[in-house]
């Protein structure tokens, strides 16, 4: 079995479980250029609950166990501390928020505010709310573009800034949100994450959780996860005021300014049939050779 699939392998995957027109099957497999990183949202949840059904069972058969910390800092000074700092933000860059207010509405118009639901502690739902820097176009079957190909000049400065976070500060103060924390996601991803993983909502999404050590890798999505998780483990006061200057430093980071301005690369689909968690960018063949078989088809070269 190959261990790297080809960018017209995940396309015609892609393709295999959305597309009826043959004709126009062929052409997209047919496109070298593919990245693999341009599914819409319907498209991402097809695969990730095709994926969920094949390999989330192995993933928590071989993930370790989570010992979540549970300490008085967890448990009552990390809330006053949320308090008190996201108050005084919200104060501070009262200003600011009023000029990104205005700036937003010249440049995508109303709504100003973005919202949207994503997982908190405890898997509870709730609304994250950011300024607006991307527009609503949608491809021919109504679903949203991708958000590369959405986001305007404008909104590419206040995510490279990190602006558009401000408004986060209010979500801290009335309890969804803490500074520090594993940053909150789509709430579609929660079920396909393994049980190890979704021991991140036993504390609340921060604003980000920069790794303290700095080689760790939390570029893929098995990183961040993994990160995550270790800070679950060890949250503390001492740790929360080291990531939260590492936090100030990732505003002045080139790579981390780049990665906000053209947003992550690939998106969370479930695990591999080794348990690791993987994009839409890495699809596994297990998951290719499901949907080729259940489109009556041996392999990718048989569609094109």
């Amino acid at each position: 079995m190959i261990q790297q699939l080809s960018m017209r392998e995940k396309h015609g995957c892609q393709t295999l479980e959305t597309y009826s027109d043959s004709e126009q099957l062929r052409r997209m497999i047919a496109d070298d250029s593919y990245d693999g990183s341009s599914f819409t949202m319907g498209e991402i949840q097809q695969i990730g609950e095709i994926n969920r059904k094949i390999n989330l069972a192995h993933a928590n058969e071989v993930s370790k166990p989570v010992c979540v910390r549970n300490s008085f800092y967890t448990r009552h000074i990390k809330r006053w501390l949320d308090i008190c700092i996201s108050l005084a933000a919200l104060i501070v860059f009262l200003p600011v928020n009023l000029v990104l207010w205005v700036a937003t509405y010249l440049d995508v118009g109303k709504p100003v505010i973005f919202r949207q639901a994503r997982t908190g502690k405890n898997k509870r739902t709730f609304e994250i709310i950011k300024f607006r820097n991307m527009t609503n176009e949608t491809d021919e079957n109504g679903d949203l573009l991708p958000p590369e190909q959405r986001v305007t000049k404008w909104g590419r400065f206040v995510r490279r800034t990190s602006l558009d976070e401000l408004l986060n500060f209010w979500l801290v103060l009335k309890g969804d949100m803490s500074i520090i924390g594993p940053r909150p996601l789509h709430d579609f991803y929660t079920p396909w994450m393994s049980d190890r993983h979704a021991a991140r909502f036993a504390v609340r999404p921060g604003l980000d959780c920069p790794a303290l050590d700095a080689r760790r890798e939390t570029a893929s999505w098995q990183g961040r996860f993994e990160n995550d998780v270790w800070y679950v483990e060890n949250c503390s006061l001492a740790l929360d005021f080291q990531l939260l200057f590492r936090l100030f430093l990732s505003v002045f980071c080139q790579n981390r300014r780049r990665e906000r301005e053209v947003g992550e690369s690939g998106t969370f689909i479930g695990y591999d049939a080794q348990g690791k968690a993987v994009s839409s960018q890495n699809i596994p063949e297990n998951v290719i050779q499901y949907i080729l078989r259940n489109n009556h088809y041996v392999s990718p070269e048989e569609v094109r």
